[in-house]
């Protein structure tokens, strides 16, 4: 980093392009079908919403 508090955009979307793909492979699993492609929606998607939740108590705590 050359600066503090500049940050590349790299650094920037990471996580949310990580989250929003966890998200998007949940939601297709999910259509897919039964059983194990169920399970596999769900853990995506709670993962995408634990990760929001994190976010939003740490910076409520700063």
């Amino acid at each position: 980093m050359s600066k503090p508090g500049h940050y590349s955009l790299k650094a920037i979307f990471a996580v949310p392009l990580v989250v929003g793909l966890l998200s998007l492979v949940g939601l297709v699993a999910a259509l897919l079908g039964d059983g194990a492609w169920d399970a596999a929606g769900w853990i995506t998607i709670g993962v995408s919403i634990v990760v929001l939740i994190w976010a939003l108590v740490a910076r409520r705590h700063r």
